[in-house]
């Protein structure tokens, strides 16, 4: 598909910061916006009606010759990938960068990312690698073998999306604008893992820049959305259905998509006593009744029985 540019918009980035009640990271994070050694984007930020001090944070930002707009929304929408699509509206540029409210990164993230997904007029996504940091402390990271790798559409879906995602943090990527109109916006219907759809959708319409290095700060917390998903269950019901998608639609194979339900369950099985009964019994259906032969099920029931005997031995 070919995309006319403006030559004023050509190689421009639309940085889209959504917030909510993050007024404590939001200065670290806008400034590690503005100090990106790329010069060449604009800034969109989006307050989703917080009710703590972001927006006295935001307004300093008012006059910034880099900032595009502030919208407030008057209520509070409760959907981050809402705000995605609001933020994605705005945006003037020819790639978007969705950097979330509480991450920050290295001054020359934009710089390598661009760099990446230039490589190929068709590149879809281009992103980097994460640590993980809980409170004041890096408790892990993403990794990658090269420095920098162009992965085909069908590939990165099969090895890089499954069974989990690789980009499992919005504030790891850029991706080119244009490709968004060949996004479904089912990832919208998701309260957990549309982001994991959003990037299933984008890959599907391009290559993927995969660079080694560790540029984003991912933080995770308490208030995190993900956190308040893994004790109500909800990440499983909503992960189990997209690989149930991703199996129909012919985007993951048998043997992948038996591995990844195998993967599931044992960390569903880890966790259950914390899942409140009816969900627990959602999820326990979903489990019994996979697309290939109810045999996996019973299968990786035997399985997790077995090492479980042996456990306490």
């Amino acid at each position: 598909m070919t995309c006319v540019i403006s030559m004023e918009n050509r190689g421009l980035v639309s940085v889209i910061i959504p917030n909510y009640n993050h007024g404590k990271y939001l200065e670290q994070r806008i400034e590690s916006v503005l100090n990106q050694t790329y010069p060449h984007f604009e800034l969109i930020i989006l307050d989703d009606c917080s009710s703590d001090d972001s927006m006295s944070i935001i307004e300093r930002y008012r006059e910034h010759p880099k900032l595009n707009c502030i919208v407030r929304n008057e209520t509070n929408v409760g959907s981050p990938f809402k705000q995605w699509v609001k933020g994605i509206g705005l945006a003037k540029g020819e790639f978007v960068w969705i950097a979330e409210s509480d991450d920050w990164c290295e001054e020359t993230m934009l710089n390598y990312l661009v760099e990446g997904i230039q490589q190929d007029n068709e590149c879809a996504i281009s992103y980097c690698q994460s640590y993980c940091v809980i409170g004041n402390q890096i408790k892990w990271q993403s990794s990658h073998p090269m420095l920098s790798e162009l992965v085909e559409s069908s590939r990165f879906i099969q090895e890089f999306l499954c069974p989990n995602p690789a980009i499992f943090n919005a504030s790891m990527a850029i991706w080119r604008k244009h490709k968004f109109d060949d996004v479904s916006l089912d990832f919208l219907n998701y309260r957990f893992s549309g982001d994991w759809v959003f990037w299933i959708e984008l890959a599907k319409t391009g290559s993927v820049c995969v660079d080694g290095r560790l540029l984003n700060y991912f933080r995770k917390h308490e208030a995190d959305v993900s956190t308040g998903a893994y004790a109500s269950g909800l990440n499983f019901l909503e992960g189990l259905f997209i690989l149930n998608n991703m199996f129909e639609n012919q985007l993951i194979g048998k043997r992948a998509y038996e591995n990844a339900y195998k993967k599931n369950f044992r960390e569903f099985r880890s966790v259950a006593d914390q899942i409140s009964d009816p969900v627990r019994r959602q999820i326990m259906d979903r489990f019994q009744n996979p697309l290939t032969s109810r045999r996996l099920f019973y299968k990786i029931w035997l399985s997790a029985v077995w090492r479980a005997m042996k456990g306490r031995k």
